[in-house]
């Protein structure tokens, strides 16, 4: 059974925000992935983002296109986020882990067994970006076999109509993108993502979390007033790059800029 539903349930009546940070499977190399992973925690994170490299990452932004391209560069694959994903759950049998990545991935191992590999090694949700609800069903029944949820994006331009939509094929929370553009983009407008917010509420009853350009505590905070969670990925990425040099300071760096996030989200 995932780990999503109970721990953003136990977070709301509880009154805090899930914290989300994003990182991709082998930046700067995959031997740093899984101490990353637990730092994540210790800062302070509720549930983990795991990116699955890709060639072509189309929604991402430079930070994150550069740490699939490293991730690339280092052989990392589908396979071997799968790997750091067990190896974390030897350690961490309670945190939620969620994968995201592109179809052409899925597909290259094929959905049952990609869906029986995520299972075996502790997933609890998938986020397969290109991934459209109307083709949704065969990869949806596939991880529900497994019990893992497959969470879908929302993004402003999304029309009433297909938000129920995604409403319908999503499970485990709605994954609401704050603006139009690319991952780490610096445009976000607070009025214009509870607008967005608000209309994809009156059509689910799932948690909604945002993502996309949160960058520090005060963005999170902003953003975190109404949404169940905030997800936070480039400004991680970006400070892991600057200190692939030094892999072994990058856990340090990761505790204190997630437990910085994690204060203004609780303040």
């Amino acid at each position: 059974m995932s780990r999503i539903g109970p721990t953003l349930e136990a977070l709301r009546s509880q009154g805090r925000t899930a914290l989300v940070p994003f990182i991709t499977a082998g930046d700067p190399r995959l031997e740093a992935t899984v101490p990353a992973l637990n730092a994540l925690v210790q800062g302070g994170a509720d549930l983990l983002e795991l990116g699955v490299p890709f060639s072509d990452p189309e929604a991402d932004g430079p930070a994150i296109q550069a740490a699939s391209e490293r991730a690339l560069a280092n052989g990392t694959g589908l396979r071997d986020a799968l790997d750091c994903v067990a190896e974390f759950r030897s350690g961490n049998d309670r945190t939620p882990v969620i994968l995201m990545g592109y179809l052409n991935s899925v597909l290259a191992m094929g959905e049952g067994a990609f869906a029986t590999a995520a299972a075996a090694a502790g997933v609890d949700g998938a986020i397969i970006v290109n991934l459209p609800p109307e083709e949704s069903e065969p990869l949806r029944g596939a991880l529900a076999q497994q019990g893992i949820d497959l969470i879908l994006l929302a993004a402003p331009t999304t029309s009433d109509e297909r938000l129920s939509a995604i409403d319908r094929a999503a499970s485990g929370f709605v994954y609401l993108v704050s603006l139009k553009g690319t991952t780490g983009a610096d445009h976000i407008s607070v009025s214009e993502v509870n607008q967005n917010l608000t209309r994809l509420r009156a059509r689910t009853q799932l948690p909604v979390l945002v993502g996309f350009g949160i960058k520090d505590g005060p963005t999170a905070r902003a953003l975190g007033e109404r949404a169940d969670g905030v997800v936070v990925g480039a400004a991680i990425v970006s400070r892991m790059a600057a200190l692939s040099a030094d892999a072994g300071a990058i856990p340090a760096a990761l505790r204190q800029f997630v437990s910085e996030v994690r204060q203004a989200l609780d303040a």
